[in-house]
């Protein structure tokens, strides 16, 4: 085999500078297997269609089978000189079984040789991303069963607003995660077609079964232009969009865990093999792993601008640029399997402390809105209410005093219509306890909604 595949054209030897600037072998051999996986199902192929003996099918195959076993057990040696790991393999090829081999590039080019890659590639991360997701879904679900009698102060603004179940703050995420499931669900459709036969980007004149390679690749389908099809990264992209949201979600999930260790709020603690120390400050108990998931949410919103600013220019078909597709792809991937994993641990690990959240609703007086409310009910438009409530809500903070522990002819001379119920309408339990509407912090609100998280877990495992 010549040292380049397509060095017939060239006179000159290629630069090493170049060689190593256009080098991918280094990062695309991470796609080594799923290469291997789509060479056996186009060769056998190739056999079936009478395009190349059915004998010499047969020992391609059996020859790729022997580099998948080297590659899998570390013994095989990647050339850099080879440029990326579809030469490398072939190359291999050519070693085991000789002149033989060059009959696997029958019918097929690199472009669409690597897109049937990628997509092999992006469809298990995307499968990997869906599990992990489930269990982090799951783990939020358990959490918020163990603690549906814990009250905490719901904040808007980062300051007090009204008082939620810990449990309803929880499911909020769930919430968010489970729309995260969905756009990857529909990420793996999209990426679940099947690019080869597509050759460079004109299709092939052999009479290739494209359908029969889709099959034996599990894709749903293949593509239906062979010139988008070498160019199409609109998956990746999509992929790329979907894992920013999943990190939106996984950000400010981790933000909050990280104020609520705080000594300030004190809300929770994280397990300590999930922390790190100080080097200099001994007493130190850091959440390093919520702050990290927190900070590679950056390198995943540059990983899909990065891939956006590549393809905006491009004209039809292939281009090189497109070599610039795989290192985002991978670093995301990683990524976000690695925090989603995390974030379960977290969420799971975490010990609450349901004390300091009651105590800390005592603060901000969380039942002014409840207040407004029951002047509402007693024929007061809510805006007077709202007005009226605003003038006791000073008083109080003027005298350093609760709403709950002024005394009724007190409250009264902001407003007559106030008796002696109103004391009801300013417990925690009976805030929490009135919204019982749909998506409300209600405890049965709340206890249904984890049931129906609960069927949906099950139902997604048939």
């Amino acid at each position: 085999m010549a040292k380049k595949p397509w060095g017939g054209r060239f006179a000159e030897a290629t630069d090493k500078l170049v060689e190593k600037f256009t080098a991918s072998v280094h990062f695309d051999q991470k796609l080594a297997l799923y290469d291997i996986k789509g060479s056996i199902a186009h060769a056998r192929m190739l056999g079936a269609r009478g395009i190349i003996p059915k004998e010499d099918a047969e020992k391609i195959i059996a020859g790729l089978a022997e580099l998948e076993k080297e590659i899998q057990e570390g013994k095989f040696t990647w050339r850099e000189d080879l440029e990326d790991v579809h030469m490398n393999i072939e190359a291999a090829l050519f070693e085991k079984i000789g002149p033989l081999a060059g009959k696997l590039h029958t019918a097929r080019s690199r472009n669409d040789q690597v897109a049937t890659d990628v997509r092999l590639y992006l469809r298990d991360v995307i499968d990997e991303a869906l599990a992990a997701l489930k269990e982090l879904r799951l783990v939020l679900v358990l959490k918020a069963k163990e603690n549906l009698e814990v009250i905490m102060p719901g904040f808007t603004h980062l300051q007090h607003a009204q008082p939620v179940l810990f449990a309803h703050h929880l499911m909020a995420y769930y919430e968010m995660f489970t729309r995260d499931t969905k756009r990857l669900s529909f990420v793996r459709e999209e990426t679940n077609v099947c690019p080869l036969g597509s050759a460079a980007l004109a299709g092939t004149p052999f009479p290739v079964d494209r359908e029969m390679v889709a099959r034996e690749l599990g894709f749903a389908g293949i593509s239906r232009n062979s010139m988008d099809a070498v160019s199409d990264r609109d998956f990746i992209i999509s992929f790329l969009g979907a894992a920013s949201l999943v990190f939106v979600h996984l950000s400010r999930l981790c933000e909050e865990l990280i104020l609520w260790m705080s000594q300030e709020f004190s809300f929770i603690d994280l397990p300590d093999k999930l922390c790190t120390g100080s080097s200099i400050m001994p007493q130190k108990k850091n959440p390093d792993v919520a702050e990290l998931i927190r900070g590679k949410t950056g390198r995943v919103f540059g990983n899909l601008f990065s891939l956006l600013t590549v393809l905006k220019g491009l004209p039809m078909t292939y281009n090189r640029d497109l070599q610039e597709d795989k290192e985002p792809l991978f670093d995301t991937a990683e990524t976000l399997l690695a925090s989603l994993r995390l974030a379960s641990s977290l969420v799971s690990g975490l010990k609450v402390n349901a004390p300091k959240m009651r105590k800390a609703c005592e603060e901000g007086h969380l039942t002014a809105t409840d207040l407004a409310d029951y002047l509402a009910t007693k024929g007061v438009p809510f805006r007077e209410a709202h007005h009226i409530v605003g003038k006791l809500v000073a008083y109080c903070e003027d005298k350093g005093l609760k709403l709950w522990e002024l005394p009724l002819e007190k409250m009264k001379e902001f407003s007559e219509v106030i008796e002696k119920d109103v004391y009801d309408w300013l417990t925690l339990e009976g805030s929490v306890a009135r919204r019982k509407v749909p998506g409300g912090t209600a405890p049965e609100m709340v206890r249904k909604a984890i049931e129906e998280a609960e069927k949906e877990l099950m139902q997604e495992e048939k």
